[in-house]
């Protein structure tokens, strides 16, 4: 699976590339956003590096690592990520979006938009992602897209699923 460009209503949701990586680190530089994921902000350069991993792509040929920054289309902006690791029939989901803009339902848009591409190709059957219990506003994201708790857990988060009906 390719990553392609997708909008949403606000947004823009951009394949990423090694040049994100300074707008992206100043976007996602709050240490909060590290309360429920652990680590701490990237540096411009550290950024860089791991993007470039990222966009060479996985290096198991029977798994898509696909990402995208989210644009936000009024005022240009880089705002945060979505990303999709793609194995078989299962597309495990994770995203993040900068503090200034959390609280306007821009995570849940562009997480909705990527499960809507998602659900698109045939060949994948299930979406997953994992959240902190207590990651209340990870939570509603997930429930906005469609995804529903499970009782599995996997390093202390609970595993969330959809099944995309083809």
């Amino acid at each position: 699976m390719h990553t392609e460009p997708i909008s949403s209503a606000r947004l823009d949701l951009l394949p990423l590339r090694v040049e994100h990586a300074a707008e992206m680190a100043a976007a996602l530089s709050d240490p909060a956003l590290h309360t429920y994921i652990g680590g701490t902000p990237s540096t411009p350069e550290a950024l860089r590096t791991r993007y470039e991993r990222l966009v060479t792509g996985s290096p198991d040929p029977a798994v898509s690592w696909c990402n995208w920054v989210l644009r936000h289309r009024t005022d240009s902006h880089l705002i945060g990520t979505v990303q999709a690791t793609i194995t078989g029939p299962v597309a495990e989901i994770a995203w993040v979006v900068g503090t200034p803009w959390q609280g306007h339902g821009y995570a849940s848009e562009a997480t909705r938009a990527l499960v809507t591409h998602l659900s698109h190709h045939s060949s994948l059957h299930t979406v997953i992602a994992h959240i902190h219990p207590y990651h209340t506003a990870s939570s509603a994201v997930a429930t906005a897209a469609g995804l529903t708790p499970t009782t599995e857990t996997h390093d202390g988060e609970i595993r969330w699923r959809l099944e995309l009906g083809h």
